[in-house]
């Protein structure tokens, strides 16, 4: 089993503490962007939105989750000692299972792959976003 990503919130509060943190990043990132675009600065304040700017911040805490990556005995074992609710998607006919964990919330997501470990992390990590921490950012 690997792991990847550092981000493991022990609380909402936490979680709200982390948005505080990443929004002056995200703001910074974007602006860079834009300005690799090119954009003047009448472009940029007629596209870069408030929710550009969330959006940026979003996917950074995403990106920066911590994921377990393991063989499906590895995730079988570890979900059996997890109290609470685990949400699989994907093939029951694979080899390997990504799964990230929000103890604070009892919930944890997990994808099955094969061969595209980067993808199923990618595509957990959303899923995670979605499912337990987007209501607190």
């Amino acid at each position: 089993m690997q792991t990847t990503g550092f981000l493991s919130p022990k609380s909402e509060n936490e979680v709200d503490q982390l948005s505080d943190v990443l929004g002056p990043t995200a703001q910074v990132l974007v602006k860079e962007v834009a300005k690799a675009m090119e954009f003047d600065a009448a472009e940029y304040d007629e596209r870069v939105t408030t929710d550009v700017v969330q959006t940026a911040r979003d996917a950074l805490f995403a990106s920066l989750l911590k994921v377990h990556v393991g063989s499906r005995a590895e995730f079988d074992e570890w979900a059996e000692s997890f109290d609470g609710e685990v949400v699989e998607t994907g093939s029951d006919n694979v080899d390997n299972v990504a799964w990230h964990a929000a103890e604070f919330a009892d919930m944890a997501v997990a994808a099955t792959f094969q061969n595209e470990e980067q993808a199923a992390v990618a595509t957990l990590r959303r899923q995670a976003f979605g499912r337990i921490y987007a209501e607190w950012l």
